[in-house]
Formats: structure tokens, C-alpha cells, sequence
């Protein structure tokens, strides 16, 4: 685990407690761009436990948050020219918002690490702010029952933090408020990209070897001449569930996200069909339709689980509808491919 950010140690009546830099690092930076990418994410946490940042004292607030590196970090950086604890409890390394859903950002772990860190040793308050983020998982009248500490929901972003501090621990509608900009989402694709980066391997190389068969035989020459069009197509597919889909998304008309992939997807196999990329015949060209469709779909369904836009039942209930049109579309299309690669039409 990475702890560079650790600066010295304060000596505590509950023991020495870490001082932290509130500023980023290159190396913060730049494992933040490798995780945005996949790299390294499942491991990207910090251990629980209390954190000093400037020179906090008994009167001092407590901010709660998960041990997600990335979490911890916008949560620090933002606690600038402040005198704070941070509390950090252990969410399995997920950020707050997908921990308060699977439920590791909890009442059981908030109260258990308010215990086991003697936090009325560091404070004389009876006060934690935890992220609004995080509200869905945690009871703050059970948090109340069992440690003495009453919950405060801070504002859904920690760079309006200062702000609430100012307005006496009161949060704007603004600050209230969840959204889901571009920007946020732009941020969100790089980890989609991956999220199949074996099968963007393997799958496409076993399309580009299955091209060169014609029902006269096997032609290597079309594989070298064509057949790189099989994962472009591919590709195109991919590329239009978890790029296309959530940069496009509050625009495109539908409510349900596998619809909006499906959407995009057609849209690309449009223009790939307008190019000649799909085939001559209407078979092959259908076979690609229902291929890049139900791909893209997927993808975009699969961006559910980092979109602001949905709930928990809300998501159970469109993959079990769409995922079996989704398995269906692909496999009818594959089928139909591989029978134009035999079977003269």
C-alpha cells in the first residue's frame, strides 16, 4: 500500500496517529492516471485507521471515508489549510458510493472503527461527517445507539467541503445535489476500455483466422486483405457501448442503458455498413447488425454500475431482462457469420 503521502506522526492520548501531506504528489498523480486506466485498481487503498492533517486537536472535526486510495485523496487535498482527523474505515478498497451499495461502507465498520481507533480518545466532540455519498449503507441513529457519535452527511463532492465548514455544517441544494457532467463521465471510460482486455485479445484473432474460410476453401490471402475488417468491426462494437454510449448518454432517448448501447451500436454499424466493413451480402451484413448491437449493448449496460443515473434495483432489473436479448443477438449473429464463411448465398 502506498503511504508516501505520510508526512511524520502525532503523538495522540489514543496512540500516534499518521500527519498527512494534503498535497498530490507526481507519484499521486500519476497512479491516479494508472488507475483511471485499470492499473493496479483493485489494489489501489490505503489502511484504515485515523489520519492527521495540519495539527488537529481534541475540538478538531472527523471526516469519514472509505481506504479507495483515490477517495482518500480528492478527501485530503481538499481538507487543505484545515485542522482535521480523517477516519479511515475499510470498504475493501471500493470508493464510498459503490461501498454504501455492496455494503462495506456500513454502520458494523463505521462503529467498529470508531471503537477499535479509542476516536473519543482523540476528540472531545461526539461528531463525524461522513460523505452524503455514503448514506444509503450507514444508519447514523444505530451509529448514535452503539458509539455516542452522531452522524453529519457532508456534501457529495469534497471540493465543497470548505464551504460547508463556512456555512456552519450546512449544506447547499447545490452541494446536495448529485450530478453527472461529461467530464465525470469522460473519467469513468478509460476503466470500461479494460474491463474486457483479455477477450479484446483473443476474441478478435479468432475472427480474423475464421475470415479466411470460403466455402471453396481456406484463402489466406483474405485474411491479409479483409479480414482485418472482422475487428475493426469488433472494435466499433466495443468501442460504441463504453465510449460512445456514456459520452452520449443524456442525450440519447432511451431510460434504459442497454437500449442507449443498442442505439449506439447500430449507429456504428451504419456507417461501418455505408463503408463496406460488414460484407456484400445481406445475411453477413444482418449477422454483423445483431454482432455489434448486442455488444455494444452489453457495454453500455455495464456502465450501470458507474452512473450516477441508476439504482441497484433499477440495474438487477435491466440485466435480467436485456442480458438474455444481449446473448441471444450474439450468438444469432455469430452463427450467421460463420455460416457465410461456408455456405455460398
Amino acid at each position: 500500500m502506498d503511504a508516501s503521502f505520510i508526512t511524520g506522526h502525532l503523538q495522540t492520548s489514543a496512540g500516534p496517529v499518521p500527519q498527512i501531506s494534503t498535497t498530490w504528489s507526481r507519484r499521486d498523480r500519476w497512479n491516479t492516471v494508472k488507475t483511471r486506466w485499470s492499473v493496479g485498481r483493485m489494489s489501489y487503498r490505503v489502511l484504515p485507521g485515523p489520519y492527521a492533517v495540519g495539527a488537529p486537536d481534541h475540538a478538531s472535526r472527523v471526516f469519514v471515508t472509505g481506504n479507495y486510495k483515490l477517495s482518500f485523496d480528492h478527501l485530503r487535498r481538499a481538507l487543505s489549510g484545515i485542522d482535521a482527523w480523517i477516519l479511515v474505515i475499510d470498504t475493501k478498497g471500493i470508493n464510498v458510493w459503490c461501498a454504501a451499495g455492496k455494503g462495506t461502507f456500513s454502520t458494523k465498520e463505521v462503529v467498529r472503527r470508531i471503537r477499535i481507533h479509542h476516536l473519543g480518545e482523540l476528540v472531545d466532540h461526539r461528531k463525524i461527517i461522513l460523505p452524503q455519498l455514503g448514506a444509503t449503507g450507514v444508519a447514523a441513529h444505530e451509529v448514535k445507539k452503539m458509539t455516542g457519535f452522531s452522524v453529519i452527511y457532508g456534501p457529495v463532492k469534497a471540493a465543497h467541503i470548505k464551504a460547508f465548514l463556512d456555512d456552519g455544517l450546512k449544506a447547499s441544494d447545490a452541494m446536495r445535489r448529485v450530478t453527472f457532467p461529461t467530464a465525470d463521465r469522460l473519467k469513468l471510460i478509460p476503466v470500461d476500455i479494460f474491463y474486457g482486455k483479455y477477450y479484446l485479445l483473443i476474441v478478435p484473432a479468432i475472427f480474423l483466422m475464421l475470415s479466411g474460410f470460403t466455402p471453396g476453401g481456406y484463402s489466406v490471402d483474405l485474411v491479409f486483405s479483409s479480414g482485418w475488417k472482422t475487428t475493426v468491426n469488433l472494435f466499433a462494437g466495443y468501442l460504441a457501448g463504453c465510449v460512445l454510449a456514456p459520452a452520449l448518454l443524456p442525450w440519447i432517448p432511451f431510460r434504459r442503458f442497454a437500449l442507449k448501447g443498442l442505439a449506439t451500436g447500430w449507429l456504428v454499424a451504419l456507417v461501418l455498413a455505408t463503408l463496406h466493413f460488414l460484407g456484400a451480402g445481406a445475411t453477413e451484413i444482418i449477422a454483423w447488425f445483431l454482432m455489434i448491437g448486442g455488444l455494444s449493448s452489453f457495454m453500455a449496460m455495464n456502465f450501470t454500475g458507474s452512473s450516477t443515473f441508476t439504482s441497484l434495483s433499477g440495474v438487477q432489473k435491466e440485466m435480467k431482462t436485456a442480458l438474455p436479448v444481449q446473448i441471444a443477438m450474439v450468438s444469432v449473429g455469430l452463427a450467421g457469420w460463420i455460416f457465410t464463411r461456408f455456405f455460398a448465398l
